[in-house]
């Protein structure tokens, strides 16, 4: 299980943004890949790596203090019909408080990573 990584996806009011995924079966598998990504000290010291998961179950999901990321990725992957494909939001905060937009964001970086996964980079 390797993970696709989109470092620098946008950046706004100092906060940047990254986008990572891999297929993934269960929620285990889905906090292995996690554990992963956070052995790379860049993504360890992240404020957020928010992430969801469609499975033929259901969904899964992880805010992890970004309240309603985990939602906002889950709809997505709903809305592609995208299961079995675990989908990490990632943010360092740059001091200023975003609002709403960090809901636009998150649906950015997911766009992006399903754009890159459908056109297989």
């Amino acid at each position: 299980m390797a993970l696709h990584i989109i470092d620098h996806v946008l950046t706004d009011r100092g906060s940047k943004y990254a986008v990572s995924g891999a297929p993934c079966a269960s929620e285990a598998d889905a906090k292995t890949l996690l554990k992963a990504l956070k052995r790379n000290k860049k993504f360890a010291k992240a404020t957020h790596n928010t992430w969801g998961l469609l499975l033929p179950s259901g969904g899964v999901k992880a805010d992890d203090g970004e309240s309603g990321a985990g939602n906002v990725i889950l709809r997505m992957l709903e809305r592609e019909g995208a299961q079995n494909h675990l989908v990490v939001v990632t943010r360092w905060y740059g001091g200023k408080h975003l609002g709403g937009d960090r809901f636009r964001h998150v649906q950015s970086c997911v766009r992006a990573y399903l754009d890159a996964v459908q056109q297989g980079d």
